[in-house]
C-alpha cells in the first residue's frame, strides 16, 4: 500500500518539478563594445555576427543598447569602449564605427612598420597602453592581441582629429539575456581568461 501511494505522489510531483526546472531558456548575445556608462547602467555594443573568436565580424547595425546587470556580481569586469571594429592588415584598412553617423567608415592607411606573431607578453607591448596617436609624426600605433600583431601606420590628416578611441578595439563582452536589452549576466570575455586556475 506504501508503495503505491509512493509511486502515485511521484507521478503528481515529478511532473510539476520536470516543469518548474524546464521554465524558459535565456539567450547569449555577443559583441564589442563601443560604449559604457556605468551611471546609467549601460553598455552599447555592436554585435558579433559569426561568434567565432578567430575571425568576429562586428557588421550589425544599429548599435544594440543593453542595461547592464543590478547585481555587480553577475558582470566581471568594467568593459573599455573603443570605436575600432575590424584592422584588416591584408588591405591596409581600418574600419570604425562613427557615433555620428552611427555607420562604419573604411579608413584606407599607409603601412609604416608591421611585426606579426607580436604576444601581449612580448616587450614591444607588455605593460604599453595602445593606440599611440603621434600626430606630429602623423603616424598611429595599434596592438591586436587576437591577431598578434603590432602595426603603425599613417592615414589621411582629417582622422588624426579623431580621439584616441576610435583606433582603440572596444572589449568584446557576452550577455545572457531573458527579456530583450536587459543583461542578467555580462561577462568582459576580453579581459576574463577563462581556462586560467
Amino acid at each position: 500500500m506504501l508503495k503505491k501511494y509512493c509511486g502515485l505522489t511521484l507521478l503528481v510531483i515529478l511532473p510539476l518539478i520536470l516543469a518548474y526546472g524546464c521554465g524558459e531558456m535565456g539567450k547569449v548575445d555577443q559583441g564589442r563594445v563601443i560604449e559604457f556608462d556605468k551611471a546609467k547602467g549601460t553598455v552599447t555594443l555592436i554585435r558579433d555576427m559569426k561568434a567565432d573568436p578567430k575571425n568576429p565580424d562586428y557588421s550589425q547595425l544599429p548599435p544594440f543598447v543593453y542595461e547592464i546587470p543590478k547585481d555587480f556580481n553577475e558582470m566581471g569586469p568594467e568593459p573599455k569602449a573603443g570605436l575600432r571594429m575590424k584592422l584588416d592588415a591584408k588591405a591596409k584598412q581600418i574600419i570604425i564605427f562613427d557615433p555620428a553617423s552611427q555607420n562604419f567608415k573604411k579608413i584606407d592607411y599607409a603601412l609604416i612598420d608591421q611585426k606579426e606573431g607580436v604576444d601581449a607578453g612580448d616587450p614591444l607591448v607588455k605593460d604599453k597602453k595602445f593606440p599611440l596617436v603621434d600626430k606630429e609624426k602623423k603616424a598611429i600605433t595599434l596592438y591586436s592581441k587576437r591577431q598578434k600583431l603590432l602595426t603603425t601606420f599613417s592615414v589621411p590628416d582629417e582622422y588624426f582629429a579623431l580621439p584616441a578611441g576610435a583606433w582603440d578595439a572596444g572589449d568584446e563582452v557576452r550577455i545572457y539575456y531573458k527579456e530583450a536589452g536587459k543583461a542578467r549576466r555580462l561577462m568582459n570575455i576580453s579581459k576574463t581568461d577563462i581556462f586560467k586556475k
